[in-house]
């Protein structure tokens, strides 16, 4: 079984969000993990408590729940909402996430990867657009290509307007 101190792990989860492009969405959090961070989320009840009482260890459990949390954050979720999804997860099922996170890229993860509804009707999916938006839906509906290209363009277009007028 891999052990690591608290700097180790966010450096070995770090590694892995670089290698599979996962980044927090624009002002979810900040892109560097540290070890305060992690202190954080397990204050938040996002982590299991690290083994030990004076020299803190943390396992391949710790790691693949942080990778988790960084693969909702991509996705725009709240810390709450990936509370919930991750409370009495397993070993094996964070395993399997860590393993569907893997096969996709950043553009591709959004809504591919399913969490809990915050209501038991409903069920959400997340798509990124460009400039750092994601589209919410409390239904799980997707929009068709066509209509995410014009979105995408309008989300430009707006972009490129209020650059002109600032200079």
């Amino acid at each position: 079984m891999q052990e690591f101190d608290a700097i180790q792990l966010a450096e070995a989860v770090q590694a892995w969000c670089k290698k599979h492009g996962i980044l927090p969405a624009n002002g979810q959090a900040a892109e560097a993990l540290t070890e305060r961070t992690i202190r954080y989320y397990r204050t938040l009840g996002l982590l299991d408590a690290p083994l030990g009482n004076y020299a803190r260890t943390y396992t391949e459990k710790h790691r693949l729940q942080l990778i988790a949390i960084r693969v909702y954050q991509a996705q725009g979720i709240p810390l709450r909402k990936i509370r919930e999804e991750l409370y009495g997860q397993s070993l094996e099922d964070l395993k399997a996430f860590e393993k569907a996170a893997a096969s996709k890229g950043q553009k591709e993860l959004a809504g591919s990867i399913p969490f809990a509804p915050v209501y038991e009707q409903e069920n959400w999916s997340v798509t990124p657009l460009p400039l750092g938006f994601l589209l919410v839906n409390r239904q799980n509906r997707r929009l068709p290509e066509a209509v995410l290209k014009k979105i995408e363009i309008l989300l430009t277009a707006v972009n490129e307007e209020t650059a002109t007028a600032v200079h």
